[in-house]
């Protein structure tokens, strides 16, 4: 069964650096792509990188880009998020999901999702 696990979340300061993991079984993330989302209180859940299979490239949200890396470790079946000069709008709950297909950043097509994890950014 496809599982995914999320952590490492927590409070940082502004400008600080923080690395979210995600554990994944049930599935090679060389077959199903992935992705990290994100929801802010009050906010609709939105991508912020996926990583398409097919040509091998991760797609990162302007919001994120240069700041926000993707990395998988397929042997360990392990997907990470590091995330660096971090600001008060990316406080929200972060998500790492996967999909038989896709990973879409805007739209809310991915089939597997992790719980969730924290990540609070402290002005």
């Amino acid at each position: 069964q496809v599982q995914l696990e999320e952590s490492g979340g927590g409070l940082v300061q502004p400008g600080g650096s923080l690395r979210l993991s995600c554990a994944t079984s049930g599935f090679s993330m060389d077959d199903y792509p992935v992705g990290w989302f994100r929801q802010a209180p009050g906010q609709e859940r939105t991508g912020i990188a996926c990583y398409d299979t097919t040509d091998g490239t991760t797609y990162y949200a302007d919001s994120v880009k240069g700041r926000f890396a993707m990395s998988r470790d397929n042997g360990n079946n392990m997907l990470y998020l590091q995330m660096n000069s971090l600001k008060p709008e990316d406080t929200a709950f972060y998500y790492c999901a996967a999909d038989r297909v896709a990973c879409a950043l805007y739209h809310d097509i991915m089939a597997y999702w992790g719980r969730g994890t924290q990540v609070t950014v402290f002005s």
